[in-house]
């Protein structure tokens, strides 16, 4: 077959399906679509830039006398509605004010009428509605000084930001009249919810102001408290805004300057004496004697017709020749300002003379794009596909080195997301596997410990207790000041640990049934507490009980609970060698058990140990057995509880242990 295939197509073509046979699949998408979509874009393309180059010759010229036409005719509107906007500007801002401060004292008004029903309603006193308008009150602003307030009838302010409490009745403004008295005559004899509204001469002098300025206020009367609500500001904080104006008209020469004109034109206007009002470099500057090339007095012509299109020959200074340039200017009336749109006439053909390059360029541009474009999706598309099996093979090269908790995550609930929740059950369930091997082995393990150290400790006893006796007989026997003293007393306490941890063991081995007793969980916690509190480990130790005295009483075998108690402390006072804290508590939490609690200030447990300190035989301690913890998680497990853990180095740990009031949730 090969043969053929060279005889037909040749060896590079045979070794350039080889070469797209082992491409990956990414590799193949993109072999077989980019052709696909590149040719069809290079057809088109040849056959719409051929047709737009000679549309592009016919209409060139008439578009650009259409442009210049429209950006005169936009500059004209542009200036007219500036003029429009700034006749009716300060009114508008007037209305608007005064809409505003009305809207804010309305606000005000019915979040005191809030208050009031809230506290004819038992809510709240009346007293604490007034606090509460009060703190809201002064937590809004109007302007930059504005403020809202509150007066009685009788001139009282009950809210205000710097006068609170001061009768103002008889203050007059800078004119000398007594508007507060008008305020509060006129909000008396209001109707109810109307805004009333007050204009005054006035200067703070609190603030520093050296000159008086006209201040507006809005108010309302609220009757059931007898409450004047004001808010006021500044007029010209309000509408009365200069700068603002400026702003506006600077903002509007900029819209004008950057509106493009080919590629060196530009739009510029003059007064009728031709100084220039607008123009990118010669702002402020008198043209009306301006010449063109030929001597020609343009400006004086532009001036005198106000209106119509002008031709000139002009030389501007980094030009090498003079060019003819092309001008409609007409008249804005409002202003006595003549607006003018002008470019030279070369550069409305030079769009058409570069129509060519920019056709071949732009193809050139397409395809790159559109090529790119299909390389990015092809690239996306072949990574929904290949992204999901490296997942895959990576979890399997992980499984395959033993981790059998890896999971894939499932994002399709197509075929390849089918595979990946198959790969994770098949994880899942080896992972069980091993668990369960596990676990089967830790208990054949422990049920083998425990057999062993019950006949080793039986074995182990006999010898011990007749090494413990010679050891007492020979320390009784012998003087302190004997050498071998010492040897002796060292003989007889190894001889005691090794029996504790004989003891131990059996312990561990053999946990006895607990004999259920109804108990007072407190009392016996509490006789727990005084006896450690003697103890030789506990000296250092400050213990502090904080019992509930509401605990119902508790099926338990006491002399075990006194054990984990015993353990529990014992092991927060070793953990608290040079002193510390111990809070033992009960408490009955809302699911019906109670717990016992241990929180020392001792050194902590690290967090890799936390999950380790119930394991047999797992112990810090250098001279421990590391069972304590193991036989007082069983004794809590056989009264169908639980004992948790939280600790944090250098700040103590919490051991906490759940006992079931009903035996039936155990």
């Amino acid at each position: 077959m090969d043969y053929i295939l060279q005889k037909l197509m040749g060896d590079r073509v045979i070794d350039m399906l080889r070469f797209v046979r082992d491409l990956k699949i990414r590799g193949k998408l993109l072999a077989v679509v980019l052709p696909l979509v590149l040719l069809p874009v290079l057809s088109i393309g040849m056959i719409v830039g051929y047709v737009s180059e000679q549309q592009a010759y016919l209409g060139i010229t008439q578009a650009t006398r259409a442009d210049l036409e429209h950006m005169a005719q936009f500059t004209l509107d542009l200036l007219n509605a500036h003029y429009q906007q700034f006749e009716v500007y300060k009114e508008d801002k007037r209305r608007t004010a005064y809409k505003d401060l009305a809207t804010l004292v309305q606000f005000a008004y019915n979040l005191v009428t809030v208050q009031h029903d809230q506290s004819v309603n038992g809510q709240h006193t009346l007293e604490e509605a007034q606090r509460e308008a009060r703190r809201a009150f002064k937590n809004i602003s109007v302007g930059e000084t504005g403020y809202l307030y509150a007066m009685t009838s009788k001139g009282d302010l009950t809210i205000h930001v710097a006068q609170e409490g001061k009768n103002i009745l008889d203050a007059q403004d800078e004119k000398g009249r007594h508007f507060i008295q008008e305020m509060c005559e006129k909000a008396v004899a209001a109707k109810p919810g109307e805004v009333l509204y007050i204009v005054y001469p006035w200067r703070n002098e609190i603030l520093g102001e050296t000159r008086a300025r006209n201040k507006v206020v809005a108010y309302m009367y609220f009757q059931p408290w007898d409450w004047i609500i004001a808010a006021g500001g500044y007029l010209e904080e309000t509408y009365e805004d200069v700068t603002f104006e400026k702003q506006a008209f600077e903002e509007l020469k900029r819209n004008i300057l950057n509106k493009a004109v080919g590629t060196t034109g530009y739009i510029y206007a003059m007064t009728t004496r031709g100084e220039l009002t607008v123009h990118p470099f010669r702002e402020g500057q008198n043209v009306y004697d301006e010449k063109d090339q030929n001597g020609r007095y343009f400006i004086r012509e532009m001036i005198e017709r106000k209106n119509g299109w002008i031709h000139y020959l002009w030389r501007n200074e980094t030009d090498s020749v003079s060019r003819m340039k092309i001008v409609r200017y007409q008249y804005f009336a409002p202003w006595n300002w003549i607006v003018a749109v002008g470019s030279y006439e070369n550069e409305f053909y030079q769009p058409a003379n570069e129509i060519e390059r920019r056709i071949w360029s732009s193809m050139g541009l397409l395809t790159f794009v559109v090529g790119l474009g299909a390389v990015l999706l092809v690239f996306v598309a072949s990574k929904f596909l290949t992204d999901p099996i490296e997942r895959l093979i990576a979890g399997v090269r992980e499984v395959k080195r033993g981790r059998l908790d890896t999971q894939l995550a499932v994002t399709t609930s197509d075929e390849l997301g089918e595979l990946a929740s198959e790969f994770n059950r098949m994880a899942e369930m080896l992972r069980r596997n091993k668990e369960l091997e596990a676990s089967l082995a830790q208990q054949n393990k422990m049920a083998s410990l425990g057999v062993l150290s019950s006949e080793v400790a039986h074995e182990i006893n006999n010898p011990l207790g007749v090494i413990l006796g010679y050891a007492a007989h020979l320390e009784n026997k012998m003087n302190p000041d004997d050498p071998g003293f010492k040897y002796i007393q060292e003989i007889k306490r190894e001889s005691k640990r090794c029996k504790n941890i004989v003891q131990d063991l059996l312990s561990y081995a053999r946990v006895p049934k607990p004999a259920l007793e109804e108990t007072d969980i407190n009392a016996l916690i509490e006789q727990i507490v005084d006896f450690a509190a003697h103890h030789t480990d506990m000296d250092a130790v400050e213990i502090v009980t904080a019992f509930d005295a509401g605990l119902p009483r508790v099926w338990v075998d006491g002399d075990q609970i006194r054990q984990v108690a015993m353990n529990l402390m014992l092991n927060a006072g070793a953990a608290m060698a040079d002193g510390g804290r111990l809070v033992v508590g009960t408490a009955l939490d809302e699911d019906g058990w109670v717990k016992v609690t241990f929180q020392d200030s001792g050194a902590g447990i690290p967090r890799e140990n936390l999950e380790k300190i119930f394991e047999p035989f797992f112990t810090t301690k250098t001279r421990g057995t590391g069972l304590g913890l193991a036989i007082t998680r069983t004794i809590v497990e056989q009264h169908g509880g639980r004992i948790d853990v939280a600790s944090e180095v250098g700040r103590g740990t919490l051991m906490t242990v759940s006992l079931p009031v009903n035996r039936e949730r155990a």
